[in-house]
């Protein structure tokens, strides 16, 4: 069930969107840097962390990379082009295929989520690389909801130099890239990692980005239990799926746990 979302989730969207390309200019420049580079998926995450990253830095210095896998979605491509085109961004495509092959050549065994965790890790070392080419920061491209949830692969699709989207609900990347003017094709589809064939956010986690969001509101900024959070009409199941999600992956949101001598 779904409540009234609208004023948990208002923005001040002109200051707001301002407020982010601020923080993306200062931390590229305080690193010495002059680009930004962002992995472009097709969805609506990277194309706002895209649209962001031209708003701050301009879109000569933004270099949009897609990278595809043999079996990636083919509306991915139509839709990272319509993006990088829309935003006149250095753009190119990387073909991940080689190098996933050749590493699951030896492990034949291994199941779609393994692949899909391997894929999103290999897509970052390509980002990481061509970083260094274009003396450029690695933009991050995941909302509040995933880093919550721990919808993410670590050290996949979680890392980043910076992350522009990183405080907003995926409500709000919505609302954000409408303002942007992000594509509509992009805005309406069905969230997707395309980390295998006909895989679809909702449809993996067991809830819709709707009820997440709400819930995960209600947890982490209204203080709320879980029981608390059912009596506003969720679904107890769905409620404590959010919550075991959360737990389950706190790790993916700390920094390494460090042994220290003293």
């Amino acid at each position: 069930m779904s409540l009234d979302l609208k004023e948990p989730f208002e923005i001040d969207i002109e200051n707001d969107v301002n407020d982010i390309a601020a923080f993306i200019r200062k931390n590229v420049e305080g690193a010495g840097c002059k680009t930004a580079i962002v992995g472009l998926s097709g969805g609506v995450d990277s194309a706002v962390s895209a649209a962001l990253s031209v708003k701050a830095l301009g879109c000569e210095n933004v270099v949009t990379v897609f990278m595809p896998y043999a079996t990636s979605n083919p509306q991915s491509r139509v839709d990272s082009y319509a993006v990088s085109n829309w935003l006149k961004t250095r753009s190119f495509d990387v073909d991940i295929t080689p190098m996933v092959d050749a590493y699951f050549s030896s492990f034949p065994e291994a199941g779609a989520l393994r692949r899909g965790n391997f894929m999103a890790r290999q897509r970052m070392c390509v980002l990481y690389d061509q970083s260094a080419v274009y003396n450029g920061l690695v933009i991050g491209t995941c909302n509040r909801t995933e880093v919550l949830l721990g919808y993410s692969t670590l050290h996949g699709d979680s890392a980043c130099a910076m992350n522009p989207i990183g405080g907003l609900y995926k409500t709000q990347v919505w609302e954000v890239a409408r303002y942007l003017g992000v594509p509509k094709s992009v805005i309406d589809k069905a969230p997707s990692g395309d980390l295998w064939q006909g895989q679809t956010d909702e449809g993996e986690m067991g809830f819709s980005y709707a009820d997440a969001d709400m819930i995960l509101y209600l947890l982490f900024d209204e203080g709320l239990d879980e029981r608390e959070i059912v009596k506003r009409g969720f679904e107890e199941k769905i409620v404590s799926r959010v919550r075991r999600m959360c737990e389950r992956n706190e790790f993916k949101r700390a920094m390494p746990p460090v042994f220290s001598l003293r």
